[in-house]
């Protein structure tokens, strides 16, 4: 099939978290035989932050973050199979839900593919007029990255015809298992950018464990932070390219996931870096969030806090060997359940099924 993708960014994950759950997904897609189309806007200054050249997996197309730029991607729509309008691309997000639904083909298959579910149903019940509310009586389904059970039935009661979560996961040929790196050297580290809805996480449980274990060396990445007061044990690196992110789960003892405000308030929501520290072999250490056995076994394939304390405490007594031992039993979790060739087949499975039935009603 073809399919048509407008998102935030296949090119660079500067700003953009959901670049290694696209190029996952989308590169396990191609390997079904679709032919895949990415579009993407000139914004945020992404492009002057790639971090991949265009794959050979999709056509990548950037087009100018203007009104004549949009347009002009959005009369390719009629060309494609399946359509699809990812959540958050940051720049004509309206335009675009509305969009595909004007431009593309009568039997074409129009999806909504949330990859920050828990945000975006927040938008949508604070305003009745919202855009993604009105499109989905007139979409096929709804694709989230997360969220479970919860946003299942709250896409649905808005009138989603269907709603399938398509879970991260982990591509072994880009997140695996590397030599340490001494510029991420530490007993903890963590990865992610400064957002309103993380902040007050991130000082609880990265943070004030840091200040409860001055002896010990904890490493931050990611955009933002350049002026976050910090404990003088925390070592700051600004944005982490992809390349880099391998070497930064493999160097530490243990790494940290600490969910957004929303998305653990939902729970069933494990960030990308959850599977990629896990593919790399890493120790994870998470704040709790609903479902997460669902994904890993707490205790034997990762660790779980519901402080900082908690945090303070795990890294404490934690062992360089048992942190070896967690890491490798969460990289066998991963490669048997968690792969993007899992969700792959997932996903085309559906749009196989959609498609066979539509013949089959016509």
């Amino acid at each position: 099939m073809k399919i048509a993708f407008y998102g935030s960014s296949l090119l660079s994950s500067y700003w953009n978290g959901a670049a290694t759950y696209y190029r996952g997904i989308l590169k396990a897609l191609a390997a079904h035989g679709h032919q895949i189309t990415f579009y993407e806007p000139d914004a945020f200054d992404r492009q002057s932050n790639r971090d991949i050249e265009p794959p050979e997996y999709a056509t990548s197309i950037v087009y100018p973050a203007t009104q004549e730029g949009l347009q002009s991607v959005l009369a390719e729509a009629h060309k494609a199979d399946v359509v699809v309008k990812a959540s958050g691309v940051g720049v004509f997000d309206a335009e675009l839900i509305a969009g595909i639904i004007d431009h593309a083909r009568a039997d074409a298959l129009k999806i909504f593919w949330d990859v920050d579910a828990a945000a975006t149903l927040d938008e949508i019940r604070a305003d009745p007029a919202h855009p993604i509310r009105a499109a989905l009586p007139q979409l096929d389904m709804v694709l989230t990255y997360g969220g479970g059970p919860p946003v299942v039935e709250a896409y649905e009661a808005l009138g989603a015809a269907r709603c399938i979560p398509v879970y991260n996961a982990v591509d072994p040929g880009t997140h695996h298992p590397v030599a340490p790196d001494d510029r991420f050297a530490c007993d903890l580290a963590f990865l992610g950018n400064r957002l309103p809805d993380r902040e007050a996480r991130v000082e609880q449980f990265f943070l004030a464990a840091a200040a409860a274990l001055p002896e010990q060396r904890f490493l931050i990445g990611g955009s933002g932070w350049h002026d976050k007061h910090m404990p003088a044990n925390v070592r700051h690196l600004g944005h982490v390219g992809t390349a880099d992110h391998n070497a930064f789960n493999c160097t530490p003892r243990a790494v940290l996931n600490i969910a957004r405000d929303s998305m653990a308030a939902v729970g069933f929501s494990p960030a990308t870096r959850v599977f990629e520290a896990a593919g790399a072999g890493a120790c994870l250490i998470t704040d709790y969030w609903e479902g997460i056995e669902q994904f890993l076994i707490p205790g034997e394939e990762v660790l779980v806090a519901r402080t900082g304390q908690d945090v303070a405490d795990l890294l404490a007594d934690l062992t360089t060997e048992r942190a070896r031992a967690i890491g490798e039993a969460a990289r066998r979790r991963v490669l048997a359940e968690h792969t993007y060739e899992l969700r792959a087949r997932q996903v085309d499975d559906l749009l196989r099924a959609h498609t066979a039935a539509a013949k089959v009603a016509a």
